[in-house]
């Protein structure tokens, strides 16, 4: 299986790792307390967000950028 064109900068990849691993945590320790079913949802919504942002990072492609046609100035190919 090929492995899908990188379409985030490494600043952004940083980023997103870090971000992601906050909201996975952040989100864990929040559901260990829920106090309702829909707090608890929220934060179930929480870690996935988490753990989307860690896995778009470490790969650097991020569907929706390459659904968009977007593509960071610095991954640009000069022509």
């Amino acid at each position: 299986m090929q492995r899908p064109a990188i379409n985030i900068a490494p600043p952004e990849r940083v980023g997103r790792v870090l971000i992601g691993v906050i909201g996975l945590v952040g989100g864990a320790v929040l559901l260990a307390s829920a106090g309702s079913a829909a707090i608890a949802v929220l934060e179930i919504l929480l870690v996935l967000a988490g753990l989307d942002m860690i896995v778009t990072g470490v790969l650097g492609h991020c569907p929706l950028y390459k659904k968009l046609g977007h593509t960071p100035a610095s991954l640009r190919r000069a022509t």
